[in-house]
């Protein structure tokens, strides 16, 4: 199992209470396996997500990743599994501007104490593999926005990551685009063996992951055609 929520609780102040925006949540996700995890706005989907990130503390419940549980840990311990277990990507590609597309990846080995050599080698061979190739060295002005996403992909997949977690990837893509990148990251999962989680408002996408879940009223609900895993 590559990471399993249990008995999630989370909730945000609301005038003088507190919404409960996840409530007693079960979730997990094995390495090989792309789910998606959908909801209208606001109801919990991407909290979901940044708990499972580890950016935010629920109010009670466990949080396991590669069998550790993450209960306890301090800010630098949790900063550690961030950059060693998990990988990223956002609604926006967010690349920065100055770096050209191999440079992008680059930052992010470079963070992990790598070489200059090895990590420039790494991100060529992930840029490639995710057909990139004769953009290696263009900055993000350069590529479209399906190309930009792509890079904030491999970014996010540079430090061999367990978990891969996507946060609205197509929200800024066209029809074919949008197809296209959830297709990739349907084939990412299967060929390097990562976990991936996607939250998406895009019911159309569903049919390209493995399982598809709703956030509904605080609670994850399996959609029809999804077969839920386990729980251990």
């Amino acid at each position: 199992m590559s990471i399993c929520l249990r008995n999630i609780v989370l909730s945000y102040p609301d005038g003088d209470g507190h919404r409960r925006v996840l409530d007693d949540v079960d979730f997990e996700v094995r390495r090989g396996e792309f789910v998606a995890v959908t909801g209208p706005s606001g109801s919990g989907k991407s909290s979901l997500l940044a708990v499972a990130g580890l950016l935010i503390t629920p109010d009670s419940g466990r949080v396991v990743i590669d069998g550790s549980d993450m209960t306890g840990l301090d800010r630098d311990e949790r900063t550690t599994v961030r950059r060693e277990k998990l990988g990223f990507v956002f609604q926006q590609s967010n690349l920065l501007p100055s770096l050209t597309a191999v440079e992008q990846l680059q930052m992010m080995s470079h963070l992990a104490g790598d070489s200059v050599r090895e990590s420039r080698a790494r991100a060529t061979d992930l840029l490639c593999s995710l057909g990139l190739d004769g953009h290696l060295d263009r900055r993000p002005h350069q590529l479209s926005g399906g190309q930009r996403q792509r890079v904030a992909i491999a970014r996010g997949l540079m430090n061999d990551p367990s978990v891969l977690l996507v946060d609205e990837p197509t929200s800024a893509l066209d029809e074919n685009r949008s197809r296209e990148v959830v297709a990739l990251l349907a084939d990412l999962s299967r060929d390097r063996d990562v976990a991936i989680v996607m939250v998406t408002h895009d019911l159309s996408r569903l049919t390209l992951v493995d399982r598809a879940c709703a956030v509904r009223n605080g609670t994850l609900i399996p959609l029809p055609g999804s077969v839920p895993s386990a729980i251990h």
